[in-house]
């Protein structure tokens, strides 16, 4: 494999010096843009044809819903497969539901429900793919410089959150609505190639005869005995459950507490971007976390901090600064999370960890909005927050005493 050697992994964006990454990043920035073109295009369609938010709300969990379905199994097709050879397979059937979405939408044959079995189609792809992707990387670039690599990836991720929307924004006003979808279709093409060209000792074949059941047991077991690893998925767990719904209540705030009105929220929701994105970045230039319980610690303290702060706010720039820092933390918690995890797990059972890693991270987001959105309509969106943030509080003050009483669990 093309790994750097120690002396390099301390590098700024030392992963970047890995062709294959390299390579593989460039193409995801492309491809990820399309994604969130797909994403305000769909639901600008949602609403254009139903002008109901509850469609809207509908469309997500039919996006959202195959995490919590079909993660698993990702995680132990993971473990069965060379994971280069099902990433081809996920990509390129990424390319068939938004071309056939843009074909409907061109001959207006569109419905609703096209859209939403569509969303539900590509939840389904990416439910499998997104384990198989994060226990990949490492087969890319070596333990020295995983967490670089999550940090790239990371920043990829948020950049393409904040330069896709406008583009979408754009061709959406001046070409029409398909067009996007047919950029989204196209994009994952680069990224099918990259795979393609890509060789790597270590992506062998690990195939089992082992049952199904059998094997995520195992995976289930591991999490279990090993309490590092359990200690960091049950904080992923209550953060996803409860804090990071925040975001679908902005608009509460934006209207009724600050009163900024939409472009007060689009800026709102761009600032938690822009502190996830300088976050990653953060990472990626340090090359290197040297006490890494640490900056675990601190980032686990300092998001439910945040989100607190920001629900008593009632000033429109210190609730800006307040999702800066709450976007900034909770990125560089996740990022040196997933990589303390891949570095504890043996490639054996890796992709089986980290869809349980993926099940806790992005399949209790849409559980926690359903669960928040009920009590915030009972007892107050601000309130609602506030008790949630104290929760969250809470585990990352348990999570911060795991670290430092126990004696064993030195950072990577």
């Amino acid at each position: 494999m093309e790994y750097t050697s120690d002396r390099e992994s301390k590098r700024p964006f030392s992963a970047l010096y890995i062709k294959s990454f390299r390579l593989f990043w460039l193409a995801q920035i492309l491809s990820l843009s399309g994604t969130w073109m797909h994403h305000i295009s769909q639901g600008w369609l949602v609403y254009s044809l139903t002008r109901s938010p509850f469609y809207l709300g509908l469309t997500g969990t039919a996006l959202t819903l195959p995490i919590l379905l079909f993660s698993l199994l990702g995680g132990i097709i993971a473990d069965r497969y060379q994971k280069r050879n099902v990433l081809i397979i996920t990509q390129s059937l990424s390319i068939l539901p938004p071309l056939i979405l843009g074909v409907l939408t061109q001959m207006e044959l569109v419905t609703v429900w096209h859209v939403i079995t569509v969303a539900f189609v590509i939840g389904t792809i990416n439910a499998i793919d997104m384990p198989v992707r994060q226990s990949f990387l490492i087969e890319m670039v070596g333990k020295g410089n995983l967490l670089n690599a999550i940090a790239l990836s990371s920043a990829a991720f948020n950049g393409a959150r904040m330069i896709g929307p406008i583009i979408a924004g754009f061709i959406i006003s001046e070409i029409s609505i398909s067009a996007c979808f047919y950029i989204n279709s196209l994009s994952f093409i680069p990224v099918v190639m990259v795979l393609q060209k890509m060789r790597l000792k270590g992506d062998t074949r690990l195939s089992s005869q082992r049952s199904m059941v059998s094997e995520f047991r195992e995976g289930l077991r591991f999490v279990v005995k090993r309490r590092d690893i359990s200690m960091i998925l049950f904080t992923i767990f209550v953060f996803s459950l409860l804090g990071l719904p925040y975001s679908h209540f902005l608009p509460v705030f934006a209207e009724d507490i600050l009163k900024v009105g939409p472009e007060g929220l689009g800026i709102l929701m761009g600032s938690a971007g822009a502190g996830a994105l300088a976050a990653a970045l953060v990472i990626s230039l340090l090359g290197e976390i040297r006490n890494k319980d640490r900056y675990m610690t601190l980032s686990a303290l300092s998001f439910p901090s945040a989100l607190l702060l920001f629900s008593f706010s009632r000033n429109y720039h210190f609730s800006i600064l307040m999702l800066v820092l709450l976007g900034f933390s909770i990125v560089s918690y996740l990022a040196n999370a997933n990589s303390s995890i891949q570095l504890r797990v043996d490639h054996k059972i890796r992709g089986r960890v980290m869809s349980i890693y993926s099940l806790v991270f992005l399949g209790m987001v849409p559980i926690g909005s359903a669960i928040l959105g009920v009590f915030a309509e009972m007892m107050g969106t601000p309130v609602i927050l506030r008790i949630s943030a104290i929760v969250c509080l809470f585990s990352g003050v348990l999570f911060g005493a795991h670290r430092y009483f126990s004696s064993g669990l030195k950072g990577p």
